[in-house]
């Protein structure tokens, strides 16, 4: 059974840049830098040249989970020491000669006070730089802070879709609807509607999935007159909380891992 359902898309509609994806929630501890980490592997697995930036400014933990210690992260390139293109770290994919999987990150800068009240002068050019570095790869994934915040919808209000993290919890499913509302509320870079796209994670079933994804769907049919698509669902998996513990990309601990399969056919869909 598949996890998303076909694009409603009109024909006649332009093709929407799928290049940038933010990925944002209502509430933190739904997985949504997990989804994120996973995606970018996942990409690169499929062959295209993928880029993860850690956006959450204020409690970024990306580098936490892939176990890395990078020289260099976004707060040395706000603070003009570091240029975008020299503040990444190279992920291994899976330690193959021809290096099968490899992706690159920026990392965030995890408690910095400093990032955390950047004012919209600087997250514009923090944004602008993310665009431009956006050309020397195929796909870039931009992990977001949980939440409304200002710099949240300011980046996720770039050209291409954004997907929000929900899981069955009661406050989650009222927590994206919140941020659903904001973000299509914030005017898009291309002049065009926000692309607003739910991914239900740790999901018990499919079924299950589907319901909290109705759920979240009504909410916004009702209230916000707009319908966001079934981007795809993620089952909970062990698996997830074993990479975690590990400090480990996912598809590299545990390559038939369920969840890791879920947020692979994602990322197909993306290059369909």
């Amino acid at each position: 059974m598949s996890t998303h359902p076909s694009r409603t898309t009109s024909p006649d509609a332009p093709a929407r840049s799928r290049k940038i994806i933010t990925v944002a929630s209502g509430k933190g501890g739904v997985g949504k830098t997990m989804l994120s980490t996973t995606l970018a592997h996942a990409l690169a697995f499929a062959g295209e040249r993928t880029l993860l930036v850690d956006c959450d400014l204020g409690l970024a933990n990306v580098d936490v989970q892939l176990g890395i210690m990078p020289e260099h992260d976004l707060a040395s390139v706000v603070a003009g020491t570091t240029a975008f293109e020299d503040a990444t770290t190279r992920i291994a994919g899976d330690g193959s000669t021809s290096g099968r999987g490899a992706f690159d990150v920026i990392p965030g800068s995890s408690g910095s006070g400093a990032l955390g009240a950047l004012a919209r002068t600087e997250l514009a050019r923090l944004r602008q730089g993310v665009t431009l570095i956006s050309a020397h790869y195929d796909r870039v994934i931009v992990d977001l802070a949980a939440g409304i915040d200002p710099a949240v919808t300011m980046f996720a209000a770039m050209q291409g879709p954004t997907f929000v993290v929900v899981t069955d919890e009661p406050t989650s499913i009222t927590d994206a609807y919140a941020f659903i509302k904001v973000a299509s509320m914030t005017p898009h870079d291309d002049a065009t509607p926000a692309d607003i796209q739910i991914v239900v994670n740790m999901a018990e079933t499919i079924e299950a999935g589907r319901k909290t994804y109705e759920a979240l769907s009504r909410a916004c049919a009702n209230f916000l007159g707009l319908t966001p698509p079934l981007a795809g669902i993620v089952p909970r998996d062990a698996a997830v909380r074993d990479a975690v513990r590990h400090q480990s990309p996912l598809l590299t601990r545990s390559p038939n891992a369920k969840a890791g399969a879920a947020i692979a056919t994602i990322a197909d869909s993306l290059r369909a």
